[in-house]
């Protein structure tokens, strides 16, 4: 069995964010206005790579919502404006929660949504928990293969435009116009730099399609509930593409996990080229995230990205037969992240 790597961080301490308490006054009034009883606990959500305010406020007189808040002047004010219009359209199959309410005061954009009684999945990725989120983003994606009008008029970016701007890195790399980065010099890569961009090319057309994804399928965006239902969230990068490229996305956990996520993509119908090309174009753009120095969004947003990247690839050279360099003495063996 392929050894299980972990990350340095677990997902569920991930965030650094502003307490209750620390908001500005007139805003946790309007909120406690809204809510309709005044908050008596606040239990700041852990995971994520923002430094917005979010947490599952409960009340006195019993109830709980999960409520997000920015200030306008932040662009997540946005990101959460535009979760809240997504969330409003998405169809019933989806398990995602949806929003109570919206408003903005003193320059503030607040977004409340339902509070999910849930965790993250574990990692290693126990089998059940898996097992009840793919069965919940394959529902999801049946249920968005053809978006409603609403969801469209979000504006919805088509994936293969996203691949060409953002993540087509190892051809930069492959042409010299970027350099190689830092995490990725001792792996696989400097080895196999023109079959990653190859690979990362030949994607945008494999990747193309009509459905909707999620966009950022990852385990820290999963909820368990406590009846063991899987849910869907931060809907806030969908876009327009083919469903298995999420999956894809979502597996590189998993893969760190131990786990036979080739068989579990086979089921998605995933065509091979398509399999190695999102795996080469995800481990480009995490790697050289990495790469790119201290980020102000979360103090582990880089070691996600390490991780990520170094799983992806590990994955890749897995399934290609790569094995080359300093990888060969170790690093891919242990996932080297």
């Amino acid at each position: 069995m392929r050894p299980i790597t972990l990350p340095e961080v677990p997902y569920g301490a991930t965030a650094v964010r502003p307490e209750w308490s620390v908001l500005p006054e007139t805003v946790r009034e309007a909120i406690t206005a809204r809510l309709g009883s005044p908050v008596s606990a606040a239990r700041s959500a852990g995971g994520g790579f923002t430094r917005a305010f979010a947490a599952v406020l409960d009340t006195e007189a019993g109830t709980s919502a999960f409520v997000k808040a920015a200030p306008l002047a932040d662009p997540t004010s946005q990101w959460y404006a535009r979760e809240a219009a997504i969330t409003a359209a998405l169809p019933p199959e989806v398990t995602a929660a949806r929003p109570r309410w919206t408003m903005t005061e003193a320059g503030w954009f607040v977004l409340c949504l339902e509070a999910i009684d849930g965790r993250l999945p574990e990692l290693p990725w126990p089998a059940a928990d898996l097992e009840t989120t793919l069965r919940a983003w394959s529902a999801a994606a049946t249920a968005l293969a053809y978006p409603s009008p609403a969801l469209l008029a979000v504006g919805l970016p088509a994936l293969p435009d996203i691949l060409r701007g953002e993540m087509s890195w190892w051809q930069l790399i492959a042409k010299r116009r970027e350099p190689m980065p830092e995490p990725a010099r001792e792996t696989v890569a400097p080895h196999h730099l023109a079959d990653l961009a190859r690979l990362e090319r030949a994607l945008p057309a494999l990747a193309a399609g009509d459905g909707m994804l999620h966009g950022d399928l990852r385990l820290d965006n999963v909820l368990i509930d406590t009846g063991g239902r899987a849910w869907l969230c931060d809907w806030t990068w969908p876009c327009l593409g083919a469903p298995w490229f999420d999956t894809v996305r979502l597996l590189v956990s998993a893969y760190a996990s131990g786990l036979d996520t080739d068989a579990v993509l086979r089921a998605w119908g995933a065509p091979d080229e398509g399999v190695d090309g999102a795996l080469a174009a995800l481990s480009g753009y995490w790697l050289v995230s990495a790469g790119s120095g201290p980020s102000s969004a979360s103090p582990h947003s880089r070691q996600h990205q390490r991780f990520s990247g170094g799983q992806a690839l590990a994955w890749l050279a897995e399934r290609r037969g790569w094995e080359s360099g300093p990888a060969k003495r170790g690093w891919l063996r242990r996932g080297g992240a």
